[in-house]
């Protein structure tokens, strides 16, 4: 069985991540505003999202409506 090669990039980036995910004790303190900024981020973020889909709807559903008829033949003379 082979293995691929080790990148050390790609081993630096999984170990940042995982030093990232699994942080020592902080003796920090979280007020109520800061709860309720990630919640106006949340709200703001799906809100901004909406906005953008409704402002491109049509492009998004004529991107999906050629996309899935470029996959069927159109004349059909295929045996």
């Amino acid at each position: 069985m082979k293995f691929a090669p080790v990148r050390p990039a790609g081993v630096l980036l999984v170990l940042t991540l995982v030093l990232l995910a699994l942080p020592s004790i902080a003796n920090a303190y979280l007020d109520p505003g800061t709860g309720s900024y990630v919640v106006q981020l949340l709200v703001g973020s799906l809100l901004g999202g909406l906005f953008a889909l409704g402002v491109f709807w049509r492009r998004v559903v004529a991107f999906f409506k050629h996309l899935f008829r470029r996959g069927s033949s159109d004349d059909g003379s295929r045996s």
